[in-house]
């Protein structure tokens, strides 16, 4: 008996069967875009079909040029369209895996000077002004809608989903805040409503009965004058009885300014949101949304708040995900951290989306690691992200690896980073490493400074050793009250009441968010903090922040006069500098450090400007937050005694720490070697 019974469990849809309860949610990679893509395309969804995924979702595909979300971006209105897409749902076949498209129009979300809406009310998140579309053009782009399932049909796709979430064309038309028509379109919550419901009876009507049609409903709009309780359970009947085969969860506009996937976001935060979907319908219901362990998703489908789960981000980090689960592996499992930092901070640059924890992910045909034809006696030193990818690839290929730590732990960085409120996740990377080291059969030395001599029998060298923390020169940098981050964090030195924290990058903010709230946030208190509630006590399920008082008293200095956090990631920033203003931090920029003493940290404020102000900043505590520099001490008396030896992750480059750049790394030299 396995320990997911619900999860692995088949569910039979009538037509057909998905093998289990596992859905692949819609992510758009970047490959969708452009037709020779589609070979890349399509060895993405046969790995995580053959990872055991019962049914897939693509990115959203527009069905018209008008719904385009990118220019010239992806499109399915054209049989030329169908007939290249045979390759990516013949692959994802071939692994007895299901597939579904999503159709997708981004109306005023479009970046695209031709793109239609349902009025004229501009988008807030992305440029040029939206034309509404006429009455003709509304009934044409339902059609349209339909043709696309159509046409997916003839690709061979098991079915469609239907975007009606995330703020998109069909959320325009559902809330007052973005309808203003006044024809049959709009003016009433019925007329609203029928747009969907249109595009639904027309798709049924030309897919037939044998073809799985999903509708991503939003449950929860977060965002002022949104969609009733009433009004979501009134359209998902209209919609089941037109004949939906599965409700997928949609949480959250992208306009919303309340997180809803990020990493501290609790696990499973919208589950009950679902359930309450589910006693409404007699479709199938998927949970969604900081899913990320076979664990969670047991318990959500045995408690009956769903009938599936998507996982899309934990499928890019681990496409084993359900053989592991299903395998009695599930400590094998490369758990998604919601970091989001190769995911939608590419998606969002316009990049190829990939995973931090899997570089793999997205570059399945050209980042490959195959066996070794010569093994190879190689040292990894440094158990850092960098130098465990390095030692957990390289072993997996078959060379034999030593794994060389100068403290007790392994974990290097992440170590630091799971003890940051809304970080734990990052305990489960170093987890991963753990069990993975051990089954590859990694020697593992900890609290070993690696010398010359210990490193100079093998056949390759790997240096991950890190990086330090940088330490300014400022008169009285030796003060009492200074630390630097690693102590106040590794080493558990106290901090007083009142802080200044020195840097305003990533780790300035970590480090104030530290300082500021207890790890380990209750769901109810993240609810209550960020303004989310019952979409039946308040309409879209968006309430009024309840203010928590901080644990300190925060100063979070730079030096730069750019505005704060414009370096932080480019979907999670925003998030971390929300947390930090709600929680009364002080940012003070411009800033020259003139000397530390008993009184505290003497600053001048616009050092450069026609009005420089003298400023003396009261903390108990001064956090050094100010940069990092390589550990790179090996690399010369290894090169002068004939190592071959190879620098990765910090060691190489210590700007901002990058895990995303030094796990890239250290896989892409694994496959190398």
């Amino acid at each position: 008996m396995s320990d997911y019974d619900h999860l692995l469990s088949p569910l039979d849809l009538g037509f057909t069967t998905l093998r289990n309860r596992v859905v692949m949610g819609s992510m758009h990679t970047g490959l969708e875009d452009h037709a020779k893509d589609l070979p890349k395309l399509a060895a993405y969804f046969a790995e995580r079909a053959k990872g055991g995924v019962a049914l897939s979702i693509t990115g959203g595909f527009a069905p018209s040029w008008r719904g385009w979300l990118l220019p010239f971006g992806s499109e399915m209105s054209r049989r030329r369209h169908a007939d290249q897409h045979r390759l990516v749902t013949d692959a994802v076949h071939e692994h007895d895996g299901k597939i579904a498209l999503q159709v997708l129009h981004a109306g005023r979300y479009g970046y695209s000077p031709f793109k239609k809406g349902v009025s004229s009310v501009k988008s807030p998140i992305t440029p040029f002004k939206v034309s509404p579309m006429s009455t003709r053009e509304v009934d044409r782009t339902v059609t349209d809608f339909a043709k696309s399932a159509a046409l997916a049909k003839r690709a061979g796709y098991d079915g469609v989903e239907i975007m009606g979430s995330e703020g998109y064309l069909i959320n325009q038309f559902l809330a007052a805040r973005t309808n203003t028509r006044t024809d049959a379109w709009g003016g009433s919550a019925e007329k609203r409503m029928r747009f969907p419901v249109e595009i639904v009876r027309r798709t049924r009507d030309l897919v037939g009965d044998d073809f799985i049609v999903q509708y991503r409903i939003s449950l929860l709009d977060l965002v002022d004058n949104a969609q009733s309780w009433e009004e979501t359970i009134a359209l998902a009947k209209a919609l089941e009885t037109e004949g939906v085969t599965i409700f997928n969860t949609g949480i959250g506009w992208h306009e919303a300014r309340i997180p809803t996937i990020v990493t501290s976001v609790p696990r499973g935060a919208f589950s009950w949101v679902t359930a309450k979907l589910r006693a409404e319908v007699s479709v199938p219901v998927v949970a969604s949304n900081r899913i990320n362990t076979p664990e969670l998703a047991e318990e959500i489908l045995a408690r009956g708040d769903a009938d599936l789960i998507s996982m899309a981000r934990p499928l890019l980090a681990d496409p084993d995900f359900v053989n592991k689960a299903a395998e009695n592996r599930a400590d094998e499992i490369n758990t998604c951290i919601a970091c989001n930092q190769a995911c939608l901070d590419h998606t969002f640059k316009n990049v190829r989306a990939s995973c931090l924890l899997n570089p793999r992910a997205g570059h399945e045909t050209e980042l490959i690691l195959l066996p070794t034809r010569a093994a190879r006696r190689i040292a990894v030193v440094g158990a850092g992200p960098a130098g465990l990818a390095a030692a957990v690839e390289l072993a997996g290929r078959g060379h034999r690896v030593e794994l060389f730590e100068a403290l007790s732990e392994i974990g290097g960085q992440f170590r630091l980073a799971m003890q940051i409120p809304g970080k734990e996740e990052f305990a489960e990377t170093i987890r991963y490493y753990s069990v993975m080291l051990e089954r590859r059969g990694v020697t593992v030395h900890l609290n070993r400074w690696a010398s010359v001599d210990d490193l100079s029998g093998f056949d390759e060298v790997v240096l991950a050793t890190g990086v330090e923390p940088r330490i300014p020169s400022i008169p009285g940098i030796d003060h009492p009250t200074v630390i630097t981050y690693q102590q106040l964090i590794r080493e558990q030195v106290p901090a007083g009441t009142r802080v200044a924290v020195l840097g305003a990058g990533g780790i300035g903010y970590d480090i104030s968010e530290y300082l500021l709230h207890d790890p380990d946030e209750t769901l109810e208190h993240w609810m209550q903090r960020w303004g989310v509630t019952d979409p039946e006590v308040e309409r879209g399920g968006l309430a009024t922040k309840v203010e928590t008082t901080p644990k300190r008293a925060v100063t979070l200095l730079q030096r730069k006069t750019t505005t704060f956090g414009k370096d932080l990631g480019k979907t999670t920033g925003w998030v971390h500098r929300t947390t930090l203003k709600d929680s009364g931090v002080e940012f003070v920029g411009g800033v020259r450090y003139d000397r530390i003493d008993d009184e505290g940290l003497h600053i001048t404020v616009g050092a450069d400007s026609d009005s420089p102000q003298s400023r003396v900043i009261e903390a108990d505590t001064i956090v050094l937050c100010t940069g990092q520099e390589s550990v790179r001490d090996l690399v010369d008396p290894l090169e002068a005694a004939g190592v071959s030896v190879h620098v990765i992750g910090g060691a190489d480059v210590a700007a901002e720490l990058d895990a995303k750049r030094a796990i890239k790394q250290a896989t892409e030299l694994a496959a190398r070697l």
